[in-house]
């Protein structure tokens, strides 16, 4: 797990740099200069952007994960796979503004009567997706390539200090709001230029129709792979994106900015396991065509544990001052500390199984995949009707728990009796008894001083001393220790 934790070490710290940018951007400066409705409208084109991506990507995205290591040479330009694979997400890109324009009344209807604000920027969301799409498929791309970093900081980086430039030319009235979502909707071709460039520079961007050298039969098969993929690559998105179009259409665009906003706070809880992922997927790849699953099954297990105790410490350690963050947003947020609690619960079992994806996507069993994603979907949707009216926002965030729950279940219990593989470790059941525990003596703990900011870091470091002192004291997760100590190696190597 070197170089996993190597390079997931390099990609946490820059994605925590860009994590304070995006709390700059959406956590104050969205709250400071937006109404609740504007935030609602910006984060709508932007759910209805990536899921324009994820349509028109047409199942690419794991295709390149799949079938790139047998490509692999640099010396024959890589047989022209990236040039094949652009090909196919240029017709998609192509179908889906056709659908978007073709069918913009009757999806319109849909937002008028709730969030009528929302026809007014309803094009940008195609500019958005279009960027969006691009950088997904020189991302992967490059993470076939072992290439990391730059994606993250074009990203996480250039993107959100690029958006931060927007805001304050918005707040120095420069521009109005509806040129702050125009721009903010091109600002989205950055990244895939930056990653051009890169590929330039390291001499991987091989982009002609000479270089495209596939035999018909292996076309077919990518066709077929990416066929029953392009349901798939939308799973976990749709589920993101359906939460947000149906409270904007049941509910109004305020409901939806208030729970856009708690989206963005589990997100960054999530940082360190993106991380992790991002760098493991492809190694899944290069497992499956040694058919090493020793290998395999050894990263499943620690990519799990080690995403389960920090995806569960930072959780305890919002979760116990969850009352305090919330109290620097306007009153209508009060509700969302419901949804960040059902959203997370969700996300932590994502987090613990996030590995089953890459293993059944490359898989030879990939087809059986589409009935969990389809199920996916359907859950949302069912519990998104019956409980947005009853519950609003929260009943949206219940929904996706519950449907993450079924969903990644599903999955693990389908790897293991297929090829033997799951997660588990005894260890694993004492870190989650140990966050349960942290869950209910932590949440009484005395007021100890009438100063907030010290009460909130007392907290903190009080929750995290019991957890992670706990995790390490009785050495329940071992990768931690391993990766902890990257950390402290990589920073005094910077320092020197």
């Amino acid at each position: 797990m070197g170089l996993v934790q190597k390079d997931a070490l390099r990609t946490t710290l820059i994605s925590s740099f860009g994590l304070v940018l995006g709390y700059i951007n959406k956590g104050l400066l969205f709250l400071l200069i937006f109404s609740t409705e504007q935030i609602g409208v910006v984060n709508l084109v932007f759910s209805l952007g990536v899921l324009f991506a994820q349509f028109s990507n047409l199942g690419s995205v794991y295709s390149i994960w799949k079938f790139f290591p047998f490509f692999k040479n640099k010396g024959r330009a890589h047989h022209g796979f990236l040039s094949f694979m652009l090909f196919v997400v240029g017709i998609g890109v192509l179908t889906i503004t056709l659908v978007f324009l073709i069918f913009r009344s009757s999806i319109e209807s849909i937002y008028l009567e709730k969030s009528p604000l929302f026809l007014q920027y309803y094009l940008w969301v195609i500019p958005l997706g279009v960027g969006y799409v691009l950088y997904l498929v020189f991302e992967v791309y490059l993470r076939s390539l072992f290439k990391n970093i730059i994606s993250v900081f074009a990203l996480d980086i250039v993107l959100r200090l690029s958006v931060t430039v927007l805001l304050f030319l918005f707040w120095m009235q420069y521009i109005d709001f509806g040129q702050f979502v125009a721009w903010h909707s091109l600002l989205f071709f950055i990244p895939p230029l930056i990653l051009i460039a890169y590929l330039i520079k390291i001499g991987e961007f091989y982009v002609s129709p000479s270089h495209i050298n596939i035999s018909k039969r292996f076309q077919k098969i990518l066709f077929h792979y990416s066929g029953f993929n392009y349901i798939n690559t939308l799973g976990s998105v749709v589920v993101n994106s359906l939460d947000v179009i149906m409270i904007a259409q049941y509910i109004g665009l305020r409901a939806t900015g208030v729970y856009t906003t708690v989206i963005f706070l589990t997100s960054a809880l999530q940082v360190p396991y993106k991380s992790l992922i991002r760098v493991s997927s492809p190694l899944i790849a290069e497992y499956w065509k040694q058919r090493d699953f020793t290998k395999m099954k050894e990263l499943y297990r620690q990519v799990s544990s080690v995403s389960l105790v920090i995806g569960l410490g930072l959780f305890l350690m919002v979760w116990v001052n969850i009352d305090f963050l919330f109290s620097f947003l306007k009153p209508e947020f009060e509700e969302g500390i419901g949804v960040f609690f059902f959203l997370m619960m969700g996300r932590l079992l994502d987090m613990y199984f996030g590995l089953n994806g890459a293993i059944f996507t490359t898989s030879k069993k990939y087809r059986y995949d589409l009935i969990f994603t389809i199920s996916l979907i359907v859950i949302v949707y069912v519990l998104n009707l019956y409980l947005i009216p009853l519950y609003g926002i929260k009943g949206a965030a219940i929904s996706t728990a519950i449907a993450l729950c079924v969903y990644n279940i599903g999955r693990m219990l389908f790897v293991y009796f297929t090829y033997g593989l799951h997660p588990f470790t005894w260890k694993q059941l004492w870190v989650i008894a140990l966050g349960v525990a942290c869950l209910f003596l932590t949440r009484d703990i005395p007021q100890f001083t009438n100063n907030e900011y010290l009460q909130f870091i007392g907290q903190t470091f009080l929750t995290s001393l019991f957890f992670f002192g706990s995790v390490f004291l009785f050495n329940l997760e071992p990768e931690i220790k391993k990766y902890l100590k990257n950390i402290w190696e990589y920073l005094l190597k910077k320092r020197s």
